[in-house]
């Protein structure tokens, strides 16, 4: 039921997976440097971006070394590789809980298409929900990252929906004509996430099917870490299961296809599949679509995705 591993003539998906780190080690440098270089250095919003893009990717680094160079087949299992991403996220929690970078309760996060309405967390409630935002996030990139150009497409796209926000947040003007909460120096992260984008469509050159690099956990990581973060520092966590409608489809195809399976399993003895294959962009494989198709068409989606939550601006 977890299958994930795609057949491609004499290779899998899995067995391309062996020269991943350089791909993704590549997007890491093209996103600090150039972040660097075009942002203003010791903005608290970029520093904290900056080191979560890289505390994710570093995970992602460390499984990719056990598979490429240590040669270990399963990389840095699951749970630890979770458990370091949650310990990241709940870092980033606490964090945000002790230093204030705006006006507003940190604990009071946007609900998109609602202008007065909030949602309150409790303090100790905070950091666990940063973590599982984070999280999640991250390892829904990592997901997708099952077809040529997927997941760097699909970030990219969403990555420029949250930098338009991040720009109108950062500034006191478009902040208060749009009922939007008015960050000082979060502006700053549309130069982050458009570092972000372009790395991803830099890649996307290479990545374009047939691929000639990937950019396995090290890359997808880092996307789905920077993407997460940026939400979460833009109190538009909520937001993201819009813009990153793409992936959250994924992650439930996933968790549905497990469950049914499960409880069929349970309930007859036989488990029973929902789709052909897990995550959503092999069903669609499986029901003889190219792959090119497949990729195109998630595009498109994730457009209408982006588009509606950059409506919820207006639409409030």
């Amino acid at each position: 039921v977890g299958q994930i591993i795609r057949v491609e003539g004499p290779k899998t998906h899995l067995q391309k997976a062996g020269t991943p780190t350089m791909g993704g080690m590549i997007m890491l440098v093209a996103i600090v440097v150039s972040t660097l270089l075009w942002a203003r250095l010791g903005d608290p919003y970029i520093t904290i971006s900056l080191g979560m893009t890289l505390v994710m990717g570093g995970i992602g680094f460390w499984d990719d070394y056990l598979k490429v160079v240590r040669h270990e087949s399963r990389g840095l299992i699951a749970r630890q590789k979770l458990f370091w991403q949650l310990v990241a996220g709940v870092a980033l929690g606490v964090l945000l809980l002790t230093q204030t970078l705006s006006g507003h309760d940190v604990t009071h996060r946007l609900v998109p298409f609602l202008k007065n309405v909030h949602l309150a967390l409790l303090p100790f409630a905070f950091p666990v929900y940063v973590a599982l935002v984070v999280a999640g996030s991250a390892n829904a990139v990592n997901l997708t990252d099952g077809l040529d150009g997927l997941a760097a497409g699909l970030a990219a796209i969403a990555a420029l929906a949250f930098a338009v926000f991040a720009y109108v947040m950062g500034r006191v003007d478009t902040s208060f004509y749009l009922g939007l909460p008015y960050l000082p120096g979060a502006g700053e992260l549309t130069v982050f996430l458009v570092a972000v984008a372009g790395s991803a469509i830099g890649f996307l050159w290479f990545n374009a099917p047939p691929a000639m690099v990937f950019m396995g956990d090290t890359g997808s990581l880092a996307l789905g870490g920077a993407i997460g973060t940026a939400a979460v520092l833009l109190k538009s966590e909520l937001l993201l299961l819009i813009v990153g409608g793409m992936f959250v489809l994924e992650v439930l195809s996933v968790m549905i296809q497990t469950s049914v399976f499960r409880y069929t399993r349970i309930r007859t003895g036989t488990g029973r599949r929902v789709f052909r294959m897990a995550p959503l962009h092999h069903h669609f494989e499986q029901l003889g679509w190219p792959e090119t198709r497949v990729v195109i068409r998630f595009y498109i989606l994730a457009i209408i995705f982006a588009l509606t939550g950059l409506a919820t601006m207006k639409v409030r």
